[in-house]
C-alpha cells in the first residue's frame, strides 16, 4: 500500500510558496473544532514532542469553543469568552503549529493546501494567500447549516454554526426586547415572536434555554413586556415527531416537557418560504415571527464540492473509507461532519454526524499516523452509538445511554431529570480533558471556584 511521499517542513515565504526545507512528516490538520483541535492535541503530545512528525492545526478563527454550547451563547446564558480555547496558546502547550486562514483550494500533484487571503471588517487585506505542504492531510472543517435551497432562508434566518453567528443572534434578541420595551405602538404580530426550524438536539435545546433567558431578561426591568402574552417560541419541524434520532418515548416526554412551558411545537410542517415576517409552509400555514433561526440541517462547506477531483457526495461531505482516507487518494483524510464514512467496513449506513463519532475517529486518527509513520497497516474505524442527551436548559435533561456504555448490558436505558443531566454535564468535561488532561482540568475548575464572583447568568449586551 502506497503511504507518503517524502516528508517536508512547511516555511512561509514572502512569496507564499511552500518550501521543502524539513526532513520531517508533516501532517496538516484543517478545522479546529471538537475533533480537529483534540487530534492535533494528541498529535502534538505523541509525534510533535518527540520530532516523530511536524503537526499544523489551521483554522480560520482564533479561538475554538464547543460546539454543543452555541445555543446558551445565543440565548445569552453563557459567556461567549468564558470557555473557549487560543489555538495559538494551546499549539504552544502541545508541540503544535497553529496557522491562522480559511482554505479554499487543494493541490494534490503538489501536496499543498491553499489558504485565501484574509481581509479586516473594511475589506484590507492583511494576510496574503498562503500554501501549506503536506505529506498526509487531515480535513475536519465539520458542518454548515443547509437551506435546501428553501427562498428566503438565507435572507432572513440565522444560523448556529459559529460563535460570531451566536452572538449576533444574540445581539438581535437584545435589540427586539429593549425596543419593545420603550415602543409607545402596541407590539407587530410575531414582533417578539421566535421561530426555530428543524427540532433536533440543536432546535429543541435553543427553544427551552431561549424560554428561560428571555424571561429572565424581563424580571430584570423590561416591565413594559408581558413574557405569556408577548413572548412566544415555535418549533418546527417537517417529521411526525421532534427528536427522531432519539427513542420515541424520549421524543414524547420532550414534548411534554416543551408544552409545559408554553413551546409551540409544530410537527409534519414542511418550511416553503421564509420572509422577514414569518415562515410560509406547504400546507398553507404562516407562522408569524421576526426573529428566525434556521436549524433544519447540515452540510459539508461548499469550498469541498468536488475539491481537486476528490469524491464527495450531495452535501458535499468528503467519501472516506473506514480508515477514514479519502477514496481517491491516500494521503488525504477526512472526519466529522464532513465526512461520509460508513459505520463499519462494508456498511453502507454512514456515521450520523455528531460529536461523539468525531471523538471517536480522532483517537482511531492517532493511532493510524503512528502506525502509517511505521509503514504499518492502518486500522479501520467502527461506530459506536453511546446514546445521545438533550438539556432542556434548567427545566429537565432527556435521552438514552447504549448497552455498550454500560459494560455487558445490551439495549439502551432512558435517561432523564438530574441523572441525565450531571451525564450531559460530564460530556463537555471529557472534551475538556482531552485538551487540557484531568489535571489540568481539574486545576481549572478549582481556579474558576476560586476567583469566581457572584454574577448574573443572564448576559445583557
Amino acid at each position: 500500500m502506497l503511504y507518503y511521499n517524502a516528508p517536508f517542513e512547511l516555511r512561509e515565504t514572502e512569496n507564499n510558496m511552500a518550501e521543502k526545507t524539513s526532513s520531517l512528516h508533516q501532517i496538516v490538520i484543517v478545522g479546529g473544532g471538537a475533533g480537529g483541535i483534540e487530534l492535533a492535541t494528541k498529535l502534538g503530545n505523541k509525534l510533535g514532542k518527540r520530532k516523530k512528525a511536524e503537526i499544523t492545526l489551521i483554522d480560520c478563527t482564533l479561538t475554538h469553543i464547543w460546539k454543543p454550547l452555541l445555543h446558551e451563547i445565543a440565548a445569552g446564558t453563557l459567556d461567549s469568552h468564558a470557555d473557549d480555547l487560543e489555538y495559538l496558546a494551546q499549539a504552544n502547550w502541545h508541540h503544535f503549529k497553529f496557522r491562522y486562514g480559511r482554505m479554499d483550494s487543494l493541490d494534490r500533484g503538489k501536496q499543498e493546501v491553499s489558504l485565501a487571503p484574509t481581509v479586516d471588517e473594511n475589506g484590507v487585506e492583511y494576510i496574503p494567500r498562503r500554501n501549506f505542504h503536506y505529506d498526509t492531510l487531515i480535513i475536519a472543517v465539520g458542518s454548515t447549516t443547509n437551506d435546501f435551497g428553501i427562498k428566503g432562508v438565507k435572507e432572513h434566518c440565522y444560523s448556529l454554526d459559529t460563535r460570531e453567528q451566536a452572538e449576533r443572534f444574540h445581539s438581535l434578541l437584545l435589540k427586539k426586547c429593549y425596543s419593545a420595551q420603550t415602543s409607545t405602538k402596541p407590539l407587530r404580530e410575531g414582533q417578539l415572536h421566535v421561530a426555530i426550524a428543524g427540532a433536533g438536539a440543536t432546535g429543541v435545546e435553543l427553544a427551552a434555554e431561549l424560554h428561560e433567558s428571555t424571561r429572565e431578561l424581563v424580571a430584570y426591568g423590561l416591565d413594559n413586556i408581558d413574557p405569556d402574552r408577548d413572548l412566544k417560541i415555535s418549533l418546527i419541524e417537517a417529521a411526525d415527531r421532534i427528536l427522531p434520532a432519539l427513542p420515541e418515548r424520549l421524543s414524547n416526554a420532550t414534548v411534554e416537557a416543551l408544552q409545559k412551558i408554553n413551546v409551540d411545537v409544530r410537527t409534519g410542517e414542511r418550511i416553503i418560504e421564509a420572509t422577514p415576517d414569518g415562515f410560509k409552509t406547504e400546507s398553507g400555514h404562516f407562522i408569524p415571527s421576526e426573529i428566525k433561526v434556521w436549524a433544519a440541517g447540515i452540510k459539508a462547506p461548499d469550498f469541498l464540492q468536488d475539491i481537486d477531483g476528490l469524491e464527495t457526495n450531495r452535501i458535499n461531505q468528503l467519501v472516506v473509507k473506514s480508515t477514514l482516507q479519502t477514496t481517491r487518494d491516500e494521503n488525504i483524510f477526512a472526519f466529522g461532519d464532513c465526512a461520509a464514512c460508513p459505520v463499519k467496513p462494508g456498511s453502507e449506513e454512514l456515521v450520523p454526524p455528531r460529536a461523539q463519532a468525531a471523538h471517536q475517529q480522532a483517537s482511531m486518527l492517532v493511532k493510524s499516523m503512528k502506525r502509517r509513520l511505521q509503514g504499518h497497516a492502518l486500522p479501520e474505524y467502527k461506530y459506536v452509538d453511546y446514546g445521545s442527551l438533550v438539556n432542556l436548559s434548567s427545566y429537565t435533561t432527556v435521552g438514552n445511554l447504549m448497552g455498550n456504555l454500560l459494560g455487558r448490558w445490551t439495549g439502551s436505558v432512558m435517561l432523564e431529570g438530574v441523572i441525565a443531566r450531571f451525564i450531559y454535564k460530564s460530556l463537555y468535561r471529557m472534551h475538556r480533558i482531552a485538551l487540557y488532561g484531568v489535571v489540568g482540568t481539574l486545576l481549572q475548575d478549582i481556579a474558576n471556584l476560586l476567583i469566581r464572583k457572584p454574577r448574573r447568568r443572564l448576559k445583557f449586551h
